[in-house]
This record gives C-alpha cells, structure tokens and sequence, in this order.
C-alpha cells in the first residue's frame, strides 16, 4: 500500500519533517520515500491508506516492562504502606508474582499488549516472573504475541529468593527459549530473547556462574542494577565489591546486556559498564513510584553509555516517560536547565531503536526510511505553532498524547484503525483477565495470613 496525505516525521539521523510526501509498504518494510505525485505515478494501481493530514511517525519502543505487572493496577497491599524499595519487593512484587498461574500469566500479557496497541509501542523488552509456573511460562507470553502482531523481547526473571531449585528452573527456561529463537526465527523476526536475571541482591555467587555457563552464544542479560542502594550494599556484604564490579567479575556485561534502572552506581561503575558496551534503561516514573532517586542520566551520556527509555510495567503510554524523564531531573536537581529535550529522544528513539537492531537481527525500526520495518503510527494532532525537526521534542513533551494515536501498525499490519484494536478482541481480553483478577488477588493476599 502507500500511505498518503500525511506529514512524515521521519527520525532520522537528521531529522526530517515532510509534507507532501508518501511512503510505500510492501513485504512489511517501506520500500519508498518520495513526493507523493511521483509514488502515486510510479505505483498507480496500488491501494492506499489515507493519514488524512495526521503525522506519521515511527512505533514507539520501550526498552524495559513487565507485562506481569498487569495485575497490580488497583491492588491494596495489606497493613501499613511500604516504608522502602525492598518492603515495597517484599509486599507488593514478590507476593504478586507467586500469586501467577498459566491463565493469568496470558491475560497480563493480553491486556498489557493491547495496552501497547492502543498507545502506540509497538516494540517491547518484557522481564517476567512467574514462580509457580516457570517452564513454559515465556512460550504463553509468546502466544500472545503472536495474536497481538507486535514486536517483543522475551526473558524470565532467574533469581534464588524462592530457592536453588527454582533458580534452576528460570535458568532451563531462559536457555530453552533462546533456543528455539535462535532456531527458528519465530514470527519473521517479531520475537527476540534475552536472558533475564532479577538483580545481584537475590542471586548467589553459584547461581550467577550457572547463568554465565548456560547462556548461549551471542545473546545477553536482562538484569536490574542498583535500582536501590539496598543492591549495592548487599553486593558489598556479599564479597566486597559493587554491584556492576560483582557482575563484571562473573561476566554478565557485555554488548547485548540490558542493565535497566543504575540509579545507584559511582562513577566507577559507569566507567564498567562504558567499557563493556552495556546498555542501560531509565525508567522515571518508577524511579519516581518507589521513591528510590534518579539515575545520573546526563553523566552517563557524557561517558558514552548506551541510554534507553523503558516504563517497567507502567501503562505503554511512552510518551508520558518522555514528560516525566523531562521534568523529573529538573525537580530532582532543583534546576531548570537540567534534562534537554534534546537528550529525552535521543535515548527514547535514537537509543531504543539502536538497542532493537542489536537484540533483533536483520530488523530496524524506529525510523521511516526504505528498508525499514514499517512500524507506524498515526497521530491525529493538529499544532498551533510551527511543527520543526528542532522543535519536534518539545511538541512531543507539551503538546502529543497518545490519546491522539488513531492507527498502530506493526510490518505493514494494521493492529489498530480508527482508534480500534483490529487484530484483538478487545473487550473479550480485558473481561477475561477481570473476571481471573479476584482469583490472583486472592492468591495474594493469602500469602500474608500464613
């Protein structure tokens, strides 16, 4: 088809705004940029999408969530509220997710995706935990994927607070579906793996040299880092050394790890994970949620670090991580020239998308170019003020919402027209996954009355 009548943003290294052009989609990738009249001469018999003056821009990505998390929204924790980051573990995350099993681990996955859907990502790394239904668990949120048409990163969360033998399982579970990506390509390249790891203050020495031995050639970690001081000091506990010194030592670094959150590393510890080529997600409004501080964003970017834009299982609305990533260093650091616009796209378009091409072999995304995936949304907004490439991340920060996306496609499939979910059943997924929430809550809840 070619998509017409639109105004292309097109991200590119050098960013172009451009009105009166077209692009054309085939075999799921744009194979043409052009001036409309000359794509509708050379290709006159094709069928066209009509963006009725909307912007057309590149997917959204998201470089850190846990669509597990579904089932915290509107969750009461039991007794007095989480006093910090490890009670909030304690109550909320660890007790949640043993309260998983096979049919509401597919409906957080369901409703997260078409959470994505509806806001436009269509690009996602999950991190998920299930400690009651490891084996197979990343095969049901593949299934979902499947049915959803996006695009997504699996891993399973290895920890040992439930014991060596579960640990043991999450590392078979990694190691089994990295395996059969690695094999066979699944859904054209829409499914990627990682192997994921909960974070150094729950994993032994033994298991963190198990995982090293069992992860396969060219694939990497997903783990997070010094989320609280509570990781580093453990770490220190443990054998003396800091968080990202103990995950150098045991060689979990590396050019295909994700590092998400590094709020608490020294200056040290961004020099480590510069030297391995890491990549590392910030995540603001969760950040902000468990009242664990800001990452030291603006340093990292001066060293070279590899800096991306997750949500950690907040809603798939990316754009509200760009506003809080803007205006939370500014509060944080109590000065308003702190955190340029500028730096927020760099890390949530150029970054992401650069992280996509390395975790996903043969695909870009992120950018409207021929060969490009054709990952696109359309964004009925209509500026009062010139729309620029210079200006574009201020729009996007004081003017875009994603109430404003009506058209989500991922390879050339349309996932969502008109503001509805097309490829899903909308209100059939989220009454299932309300009508099993009574049931997970109340596996919860009694886990504190033992």
């Amino acid at each position: 088809m070619i998509l017409t009548n639109g105004v292309l943003v097109t991200w590119e290294d050098e960013n172009r705004i451009l009105e009166g052009w077209a692009l054309r989609i085939a075999g799921g990738k744009i194979t043409h940029v052009e001036p409309q009249k000359t794509l509708i001469q050379m290709f006159p018999d094709e069928d066209r999408l009509d963006a009725q003056g909307q912007l057309v821009l590149p997917g959204n990505i998201c470089a850190h969530t846990h669509f597990y998390s579904a089932y915290s929204r509107g969750l009461g924790i039991p007794g007095d509220a989480p006093s910090g980051f490890v009670e909030i573990l304690e109550k909320l995350w660890w007790p949640l997710d043993k309260a998983l099993d096979k049919k509401s681990v597919r409906a957080s996955a369901d409703v997260s995706l078409i959470d994505a859907i509806r806001h436009g990502t269509t690009t996602l790394f999950d991190h998920h935990a299930s400690p009651l239904y490891i084996d197979g668990s990343l095969d049901e949120i593949y299934e979902a994927v499947k049915a959803s048409g996006l695009r997504v990163s699996l891993s399973y969360e290895v920890t040992d607070r439930n014991g060596k033998d579960q640990a043991y399982e999450g590392i078979k579970e990694n190691v089994r579906f990295i395996n059969f990506v690695k094999k066979n390509h699944p859904l054209n390249g829409r499914i990627s793996a990682a192997f994921g790891l909960h974070a150094s203050l729950t994993l032994s020495d033994d298991t963190l040299e198990k995982c090293r031995s069992a992860i396969p050639e060219n694939y990497g970690f997903h783990i997070h880092v010094a989320e609280s001081d509570a990781d580093e000091y453990d770490s220190i506990k443990k054998c003396g050394m800091r968080t990202v010194d103990r995950l150098h030592k045991f060689g979990i670094l590396g050019p295909k790890t994700i590092i998400a959150h590094a709020v608490h590393v020294d200056a040290r510890e961004m020099q480590i994970l510069e030297e391995n080529d890491c990549w590392v997600t910030h995540q603001p409004r969760s950040n902000m949620n468990n009242a664990v501080g800001m990452s030291a964003i603006e340093s990292m970017d001066r060293m070279g670090i590899k800096l991306c834009l997750g949500n950690d299982g907040f809603s798939n609305t990316m754009w509200d991580e760009w506003k809080t990533c803007y205006l939370a260093h500014k509060l944080w650091h109590k000065d308003p020239r702190r955190m340029n616009g500028m730096l927020v796209s760099k890390m949530a378009v150029y970054q992401n998308r650069k992280l996509v091409a390395n975790q996903f072999p043969g695909i870009e995304v992120g950018i409207l170019k021929p060969g490009a995936q054709a990952d696109i949304i359309l964004v009925d907004y209509e500026p009062f003020t010139p729309l620029l490439a210079g200006n574009l991340p201020w729009h996007i920060l004081f003017g875009l919402n994603e109430s404003m996306i009506t058209m989500t496609m991922v390879d050339g499939e349309i996932l969502m027209k008109n503001r509805e979910i097309t490829c899903l059943d909308e209100k059939k997924v989220i009454a299932d996954a309300r009508q099993l929430a009574p049931e997970v809550w109340q596996r919860y809840s009694a886990q504190f009355k033992s």
